[in-house]
């Protein structure tokens, strides 16, 4: 299923404005995403998958910059976005099992901030995905990643068909 078909938890229409980005908000109001404010993902010519939030003073900490923990919650939420925009499909259930992070440096408050994530292997249940965090219009690098996904039973079908 391509990235652009319906998804039953996420928002996920074109964004007006901005061409090839794409809404990634849950449909459903009040959970932990909504911490991060309004989410985008795109593909680039290229094949990598985008996911882009801007973060605001609610996301700093006392030293101006982004607060490691918004940091990490927004890598673990692009890790399962950067996935559907590689084909792989989760219905909502499927948990992070590892993630690992490097901080490289801090992220400005006010610029937005993308992670970048490769999809390495798929298997009937796992997703294994890497990836950086930088911000493009600073020419800062923030972070690496890489991370694991336990697909939830049912979400079999994801694998392509070869």
């Amino acid at each position: 299923m391509p990235h652009t078909q319906p998804h039953p938890h996420f928002i996920h229409e074109p964004v007006s404005g901005a061409p090839g980005w794409w809404s990634w908000d849950l449909k459903k109001g009040g959970l932990f995403n909504d911490l991060l404010g309004p989410l985008q993902i795109r593909k680039t010519d290229d094949g990598r998958a985008l996911v882009r939030m801007t973060p605001e003073g609610r996301h700093g900490n006392l030293g101006g910059v982004v607060h490691g923990g918004a940091l990490l919650s927004f890598i673990d939420i692009a890790l399962f976005a950067g996935a559907r925009m590689h084909g792989v499909e989760m219905v909502g259930r499927s948990v992070t099992i590892e993630l690992q992070t490097q901080f490289i440096g801090g992220g400005y408050l006010g610029l937005p901030m993308d992670a970048e994530v490769e999809l390495l292997r798929e298997t009937r249940r796992l997703v294994f995905l890497r990836g950086i965090v930088h911000q493009k219009e600073a020419c800062h690098l923030i972070a690496s990643f890489s991370g694991i996904i336990r697909k939830s039973p049912g979400d079999e079908h994801s694998l392509p068909s070869k």
